[in-house]
C-alpha cells in the first residue's frame, strides 16, 4: 500500500536520504529503526508529502495519516477539537468513532491538550490521525520522552488498532527493542541509507543490531 523507491532528499548541501527504498503491504506492520540523525523523520515527512524528494518515487494506495514526532497538538484547544482537526478534509468530524476505539479519550474530551500527560497527548495524536479514517498509518517516534509503562500501553493500543482495523503501519522508532517486538518486519537506516532489512526475528539475532541498537552482547 506504500512504496518508496530510490528516494533522495537534500537539505542544502547535506544529503539526508540517499537512495532509500521501503515498502509496506496491506495490513502489515513494518518498523524503521535508526539512531538520531539517521534520516528517519526526513523519510516519514517525505512519505507524508511534507518534504519533496529531489529524486525517487512514492506510491500510496489508500488513505494515509501521519502521527508526527512530538505530538504537535494545539495545547490551548480541547482534546475534542484537536481530534476534529484530523477530519478537516472529510465530512464526518464527530470524534465519537475515535472514542469507540480509544475509549480513554472520551474522559479527556473537554480538557485542554496542553494539560495532559505525555502519554495522553500521544494517544490524542493517534486519535487525530484515525479521524482521517486511514488505511495506512505513519507513526514517528511513538515512545519519545515517555516512561516505559506508558510506552507499553501505547504499543498495545497500536497493536490492537492494527488488528481490528487492518491498518498498514509504518513505525519510525529510535527504540529498536520496541519496534522489533511490535513489528514483524523492519528496516535499519544509518546516515540516510538502508543498511539492512528483513524479519524482526532475524534482525534481533544479527550481531551488529544486537550491539548497536539493543544493547545486547
Amino acid at each position: 500500500m506504500l512504496r518508496a523507491t530510490d528516494l533522495v532528499v537534500r537539505w542544502g548541501a547535506v544529503t539526508a536520504l540517499d537512495g532509500v527504498s521501503v515498502s509496506v503491504g496491506k495490513g502489515e506492520m513494518v518498523a524503521l529503526v535508526g539512531s538520531n540523525g539517521a534520516g528517519k523523520s526526513t523519510l516519514v515527512q517525505a512519505l507524508a508529502g511534507l518534504v519533496r524528494p529531489v529524486r525517487g518515487t512514492i506510491t500510496v494506495e489508500g488513505r494515509l495519516a501521519y502521527v508526527p514526532e512530538g505530538r504537535q497538538l494545539f495545547s490551548d484547544m480541547s482534546v475534542h477539537d484537536n481530534l476534529r482537526l484530523g477530519a478537516w478534509r472529510g465530512r464526518d468530524r464527530d470524534p465519537g468513532r475515535v472514542y469507540e476505539v480509544l475509549p480513554g479519550l472520551a474522559d479527556l474530551a473537554r480538557r485542554k491538550a496542553g494539560t495532559l500527560s505525555g502519554g495522553q497527548q500521544q494517544m490524542v495524536a493517534v486519535g487525530r490521525a484515525l479521524m482521517a479514517d486511514p488505511e495506512i498509518l505513519l507513526v514517528d517516534e511513538l515512545s519519545l520522552g515517555l516512561a516505559p509503562i506508558v510506552v507499553s500501553a501505547l504499543a498495545d493500543q497500536l497493536r490492537l488498532l492494527h488488528q481490528t482495523r487492518d491498518l498498514a503501519v509504518l513505525l519510525i522508532e529510535q527504540n529498536a527493542e520496541l519496534a522489533l517486538e511490535l513489528c514483524p518486519r523492519a528496516y535499519v537506516l544509518e546516515n540516510g541509507r538502508i543498511v539492512t532489512s528483513g524479519s524482526s526475528a532475524d534482525l534481533r539475532q544479527t550481531e551488529a543490531i544486537r550491539h548497536a541498537y539493543l544493547g545486547l552482547p
